[in-house]
């Protein structure tokens, strides 16, 4: 490649893989997102490594696992005076811009708090040549309106529907962007979380009459959790930010762009409307584990789709490779562009992930099976424990729907066995120390 890529990561914040048609939607929810999928390249099998928003989020401008980042949890900030993702882009000349929710500014060990207030500069994690963006922004506004702050620390009201909003300045960022650099976009959208203080899903006007007629996701059963209530305007939610990558697709053909920019959408985590535990996420299960993963530009164009398991830890190094910047050797992902060169032989046969808030968790996903061990503990203080024991165990192939737990099926002791050696495995690897899996009885 000649010219370096301008690279757009564009973010989603709770949203199912299978909200979007070219994963099986029957409804017309992102016709824009199925097009980019069908010029590009669609990961059939991508998930989070720490479905909770914060530590997502440092996960992704760290390159590494929540525990190494420190952000266990929300309101824990990371280390500042680390070598962050966007400073790698810096380094190698490119601008470097961020819209919408950040989520890793305030701290309460340290007392320190931004969720309504302006960002210190030095908290940005190095994004320095546009910033309009809310430390929460879930506090910052609602479905309609709200504020964020520039990178003069001045509020900016907006007034509309908020993705359209936060989409609105990433466009601002793009139609003004007065050099030749090349450029990398982080947008954060809050789009499709539910909203903190109403606790429901604020989809755009219209959006409960338009997706009345979803499909049942088999994950979700009938009579519990609120899925049956809030779908519609989770769909409305999901169908708002495609209308937007839409509209930023239009303005990146309009500036002559497009075909040397790579466009990654993806999200934190899912949702499985509280069908698991007393809320949406938090738990080890597809359902708010599974994210989608479309990639689209030079380097995917017609990659078709890949079936390799890859996580949201490996995008960090994806987007340093990208743009032909060298990927930290501290980094716990790997760059899921040898994918697409025929570089599958030794590519990883499990994701894993830590959870935390609900309990202390990890997990590993397979193809084939979901393993997942707990520990006794305070899942807000302690980010891991030297004991766990076995909880969760599914068979996706009998039961892609995770809906008959196998932790205690003496027909699996042995799949058992194997699948907590693995984790084990993976839990060092994340640079956590040796730990002892208890047996369920």
């Amino acid at each position: 490649m000649n010219k370096q890529p301008n690279i757009i990561f564009y973010f989603s914040d709770q949203q199912r893989w299978d909200t979007l048609g070219c994963y099986g939607q029957k409804l017309d929810v992102t016709p824009n997102l199925d097009k980019l999928a069908a010029e590009g390249t669609r990961f059939n099998n991508a998930f989070t490594c720490q479905p909770v928003c914060g530590p997502a989020r440092s996960c992704l401008q760290l390159g590494q696992y929540a525990t190494s980042t420190g952000c266990f949890t929300n309101a824990i900030a990371p280390d500042f005076s680390k070598k962050m993702l966007a400073d790698y882009f810096n380094e190698a000349g490119y601008e470097t811009a961020y819209v919408g929710k950040w989520h890793l500014a305030s701290d309460n060990k340290a007392d320190l708090h931004f969720e309504t207030t302006a960002i210190p500069e030095d908290r940005r994690g190095g994004y320095k040549d546009y910033w309009m963006a809310s430390d929460v922004l879930e506090f910052t506004s609602h479905g309609y309106n709200g504020y964020v702050f520039d990178k003069d620390d001045k509020k900016v009201e907006f007034i509309g529907y908020r993705a359209d909003c936060i989409n609105n300045y990433a466009l601002d960022y793009i139609r003004n962007k007065e050099s030749d650099k090349p450029f990398f976009l982080f947008v954060s959208q809050i789009e499709p979380h539910h909203q903190n203080d109403r606790d429901r899903y604020e989809g755009p006007d219209g959006s409960r009459e338009r997706f009345k007629d979803f499909e049942h996701p088999g994950d979700l059963p009938v009579g519990q959790g609120d899925w049956e209530a809030q779908y519609p305007n989770y769909l409305g939610c999901c169908h708002s930010l495609d209308y937007n990558v839409g509209r930023l697709v239009e303005t990146l053909k309009e500036k002559g762009i497009y075909e040397n920019t790579i466009i990654i959408y993806t999200s934190d985590h899912g949702s499985h409307f509280k069908t698991r535990n007393g809320e949406y996420k938090r738990s080890c299960h597809d359902g708010c584990t599974h994210i989608p993963l479309i990639v689209h530009g030079p380097g995917f164009e017609k990659g078709g789709v890949v079936e390799e398991l890859v996580s949201l830890i490996d995008l960090p190094a994806t987007m340093l490779d990208c743009a032909g910047i060298e990927v930290p050797k501290n980094y716990h992902g790997h760059s899921i562009c040898q994918l697409l060169q025929g570089n599958k032989e030794d590519w990883q046969q499990e994701v894993f992930l830590q959870i935390s808030e609900s309990h202390i968790g990890r997990a590993i996903r397979t193809n084939r099976y979901k393993y997942s061990v707990m520990a006794k503990g305070d899942a807000w203080k302690e980010a891991g424990a030297d004991t766990y024991y076995e909880a969760f165990l599914y068979d996706l192939q009998e039961d892609p729907h995770e809906l008959c737990n196998l932790v205690k099926d003496e027909r699996y002791v042995e799949v058992r066995k194997e699948l907590a050696k693995r984790l084990v495995v993976r839990m060092q690897q994340a640079g956590e120390e040796e730990v002892t899996i208890l047996s369920a009885k």
